[in-house]
């Protein structure tokens, strides 16, 4: 839901007035930053101070409207590798101190230039630490962003946002997932085959698979179970992704087709949420959701605390106290976030099946949930034996 007119010059842009407007009638006024125009989604924040091109690459952040808690942002401008799909996410970009010249040796153009070729409307120079206080006490909203020489009053802005549609009941993974199915061949010896079924993936994912010797076919969010099981594979994987979950029925089938097949199962992040549903759990939209790259996670299988990397808005509503009888063996909740006892992980007692709500492919970092990867292995291998 964006509408833009690109400025000719980032000098033009900085002097163009921009006001943000949140739902429950809060407005920062602020400076045109990449794309001039309008926009509206979710606003949320995200705490991480590195990575930003992997956030706003991320489609788990379709619909959202993305407020650095960083001041600084766009120091390293943007390169053509670290991408984590073809195209930026974000419906909108939020900053305080953007960087007026990049430096990195693998910067190719500033993060101004790359918003505004394609089309991404942000604003600057408002006081981020204001907006994300007000974020985190009364919970993601809808937001517009609205930027140019001349601007709608505040009445017709305010009505605008709340026009636009709730997070919660969106259906979104078709939206970003790929077409046709796609093959991220093994890097050296092909050990194994993983169906991967795409709800939002990002490119780094098949990447640390293919890394252990995995060839990995990625499907689309419509796939079929018998478009699961045509690759022959020996585990399946389903990934990230936006909206709600409650949404995702389609998913969720497909799922409990694999666990009763017993076929080792991997999910992360929204396929986390897939599992919990699929073992009967529900979902719950989160307050204002966990987004940075250092949150606090324990595996409760091992006692280790990670610094992870998160982007989620919901979460399953699993027992942290107990072990959960279900059609498919126990389960339990595996890991969890210790700054809220938010679930972050389930696992199956009784068949190769496990989640967690967080990024073990992160980018950018931190890489302490790496060993994720080698789990599924672990599990691939031992359907083998």
């Amino acid at each position: 839901m964006t509408t833009s007119t690109k400025g000719n010059a980032s000098q033009r842009k900085g002097a163009l007035p921009a006001v943000l407007v949140l739902e429950d009638g809060r407005i920062f006024r602020g400076r045109a930053y990449g794309a001039v125009g309008e926009t509206f989604g979710e606003a949320v924040f995200s705490t991480g101070m590195t990575g930003y091109q992997e956030t706003l690459t991320d489609p788990s952040y379709h619909r959202q409207v993305v407020v650095m808690t960083a001041p600084h942002v766009g120091n390293t401008g943007v390169n053509d590798e670290d991408a984590e799909s073809q195209r930026i996410w974000v419906a909108g970009y939020v900053v305080r101190d953007p960087a007026r010249v990049p430096s990195n040796w693998r910067s190719r153009r500033s993060l101004d230039e790359e918003l505004t070729r394609q089309g991404v409307v942000g604003i600057s120079g408002i006081d981020t630490r204001a907006l994300t206080r007000h974020l985190r006490e009364r919970g993601a909203m809808r937001v517009g962003i609205f930027s140019g020489d001349t601007l709608p009053d505040d009445a017709t802005m305010l009505a605008e946002v709340r026009r636009a549609p709730e997070m919660k009941g969106a259906n979104l993974s078709a939206e970003v997932a790929t077409k046709e199915t796609y093959v991220v061949p093994a890097i050296g010896e092909k050990k194994f085959t993983v169906a991967a079924v795409d709800l939002g993936i990002k490119g780094m994912t098949p990447h640390r698979m293919a890394e252990r010797g995995i060839e990995v076919h990625v499907l689309p969010a419509t796939a079929t179970v018998e478009d699961v099981y045509a690759v022959n594979p020996d585990g399946v994987f389903f990934s990230n992704g936006p909206g709600d979950p409650a949404t995702a029925d389609h998913p969720v089938s497909v799922m409990q087709a694999v666990l009763e097949r017993r076929t080792p199962l991997f999910g992360i992040c929204f396929g986390n949420q897939i599992l919990g549903r699929a073992l009967g759990f529900g979902t719950y939209k989160l307050k204002y959701g966990h987004r940075g790259i250092n949150q606090p996670v324990q595996d409760r299988t091992t006692g280790k605390v990670e610094v992870t990397a998160h982007n989620h808005g919901f979460a399953v509503d699993a027992p942290l106290d107990k072990v959960s009888d279900t059609p498919y063996g126990r389960a339990e909740v595996s890991h969890v976030c210790l700054n809220d006892n938010v679930v972050e992980g389930l696992q199956l007692l009784d068949q190769p099946a496990f989640s967690v709500q967080y990024h073990p492919e992160a980018a950018a970092g931190p890489h302490d949930a790496a060993y994720l990867f080698d789990r599924f292995v672990s599990l691939l291998e031992g359907q083998r034996a």
